[in-house]
């Protein structure tokens, strides 16, 4: 009982450290206060001021086995994007992390990763364990057979403005190009695979 007191207090305060603004105790505890927080806790302001999204995403997964015989056995591309949209489509209460678990850690893996997937800090390396395990855990439950090796593929569609949808005497716009990434071949963990 102790023990639990004590650890959601901790849990408080160092989540009011998070959300709070600059000061000398956040500042000093600031790598403390992140190893707890993120990314599992943490908090933002975008409920009350959207980011809105101006991209779709489609992100699939394969993966890759070697047979005993040596040779390699590559999977069809498995749409991750479809299963969060079908656990939220008709559900009159959708579940946060059947909207939000995916892109979160895409756009996480964006914002540590850049454009040339080399993680560079160990918040990175977290991220990309992070996105592996999503892809390797869907995959799983959906009868993915064995495997040891998981590649993400992101295929960006810009959204467009309301002014090139394309009304009456609205201005066309040129439409962006639908961008494709394949992400490098991660290893995984044999977790019930």
């Amino acid at each position: 009982m102790v023990l639990c007191l004590a650890t959601a207090l901790v849990h408080v305060l160092l989540v009011f450290l998070h959300v709070a603004p600059p000061n000398p105790v956040s500042q000093q505890y600031s790598r403390q206060v992140n190893a707890w927080v993120l990314p599992l806790f943490e908090q933002n302001w975008r409920l009350f001021a959207p980011d809105p999204e101006s991209v779709n995403r489609q992100i699939s997964a394969r993966t890759m086995h070697t047979a005993p015989d040596g040779s390699v056995q590559v999977s069809n591309w498995f749409d991750l994007t479809a299963v969060d949209n079908s656990a939220v489509k008709h559900n009159a209460f959708p579940s946060h992390t059947a909207q939000n678990t995916l892109r979160r850690a895409w756009s996480s893996y964006l914002e540590t990763h850049g454009g040339d997937d080399q993680a560079r800090s160990p918040r990175a390396l977290m991220i990309q364990r992070y996105l592996t395990n999503i892809a390797a855990d869907r995959i799983s439950r959906h009868g993915g057979g064995i495997f040891e090796s998981v590649q993400l593929r992101v295929i960006t569609v810009p959204i467009a403005a309301p002014a090139a949808v394309g009304g009456p005497g609205s201005a066309t716009a040129t439409p962006k190009p639908v961008d494709t990434r394949y992400l490098p071949w991660w290893k995984v963990d044999s977790h019930g695979n």
